[in-house]
């Protein structure tokens, strides 16, 4: 599990880079300018980091299962080298997706002009300005990766259905609290992840609007990154004592001062 954590810690951290830093400075800056070559890199690394997740995630909750729903056989089907083999297809995976969809959107021409109605380069918004006989393309290529998502979402609710009768068959309430307090946070992560991603991508133009394409797009592909974190590091104990020690460290130390 923690193999896997750091692996959703590295993808978290690569998409806020990708995403946070520039929104700041064209704030600070008072300008929205982007470069094509950068418009193209943080198309690319935007598709690449949501894609792994996306793949991650389903790793994680095959993860679950068979710690949970068959736990003798944890350490065969989920060795070091088969978590290694899972987490390089995820990040493969990712790599492939965001390889074919900047390629094939950047080649499309441009016909309404070039002004983006986002605080950074996505699909939905570059489609918006190309010609509207030469996107299908692309929007064949974002209908297979929703039909690809789409199964990876199956894939864990299936897998849930299976943890969640498992839990249930607990006898001790403790265990079943333990293994409900495992499974709900990843399960939240995924929800948040894949609802905001699909509304994003395939919500019909008719309810479009900026201000609520802005909300959409600040949902999928920031809030799950920065919430990652949070949700998974504090149920460590250790980690949560480290914090205690070091908030109590440093109220002590200006009351001192």
């Amino acid at each position: 599990m923690y193999f896997f954590l750091l692996n959703l810690s590295l993808i978290d951290l690569g998409s806020i880079s990708t995403i946070v830093p520039k929104a700041m400075a064209n704030s600070l800056w008072d300008t929205r300018d982007i470069s094509y070559s950068g418009c193209a890199a943080q198309l690319f690394s935007i598709l690449f980091f949501l894609s792994a997740e996306c793949s991650l995630l389903t790793v994680m909750a095959y993860d679950r299962f068979v710690a949970i729903c068959q736990p003798l056989y944890y350490g065969t089907l989920l060795g070091s080298r088969a978590c290694v083999h899972m987490a390089a297809a995820a990040w493969a995976s990712g790599f492939l997706c965001a390889a074919l969809h900047t390629a094939n959107t950047l080649s499309l021409p441009l016909c309404q002009g070039n002004a983006l109605a986002q605080f950074f380069c996505e699909i939905p918004q570059i489609l918006k300005l190309s010609c509207s006989h030469t996107y299908l393309r692309e929007v064949g290529l974002i209908v297979a990766g929703a039909f690809l998502f789409f199964g990876c979402f199956v894939f864990i609710v299936l897998s849930y259905m299976q943890i969640f009768r498992a839990v249930l068959r607990i006898p001790s309430e403790q265990g079943r609290h333990k293994a409900f307090s495992m499974c709900l946070p990843h399960l939240a992560v995924i929800s948040l992840f894949v609802s905001t991603s699909y509304f994003a991508y395939l919500k019909p133009p008719s309810i479009s609007s900026p201000s609520l394409d802005l909300v959409v797009a600040v949902l999928y592909s920031v809030v799950p990154p920065a919430v990652n974190p949070l949700i998974y590091s504090m149920r460590n104990e250790e980690l949560k004592g480290a914090m205690c020690k070091l908030i109590a460290g440093c109220s002590s130390e200006a009351l001192t001062l």
